[in-house]
């Protein structure tokens, strides 16, 4: 008899412990749809912002400069793959092929135009 009674209290605590949990999922859950940003007429989705570069060209600091203006400085061979480039969120300075974004503009440049004889 005694098992059956600390079995069911075992299960009336565990019963507890689980609807404490689920409730606190709950207000949670339900907080992060009460903060969730959904674009239509009430909320208006804003465009990320465009990304910017600095680069380190003939031994100074240039900049800041779009990606567009980084494809004509690649274009014009000014930013090559030793380059060093930083952008906010970049604790350092990195040259320029270990950034997957400027590897994109030096794969996009074309290359030197060359009239064929």
């Amino acid at each position: 008899m005694n098992d059956d009674s600390f079995f069911s209290t075992n299960r009336l605590i565990e019963f507890g412990m689980s609807m404490a949990v689920a409730q606190q999922m709950v207000q949670t859950m339900n907080s992060a749809i009460t903060n969730m940003q959904i674009p239509g007429s009430m909320n208006a989705m804003h465009p990320a912002p465009a990304p910017f570069y600095y680069a380190m060209i003939e031994g100074s600091q240039a900049g800041p400069f779009s990606e567009q203006e980084l494809s004509r400085l690649i274009a014009e061979k000014k930013i090559v793959k030793e380059t060093y480039i930083w952008k906010p969120g970049l604790p350092n300075w990195e040259i320029a092929e270990k950034l997957p974004e400027i590897l994109k503009l030096v794969a996009l440049a074309p290359p030197p135009f060359q009239q064929n004889q």
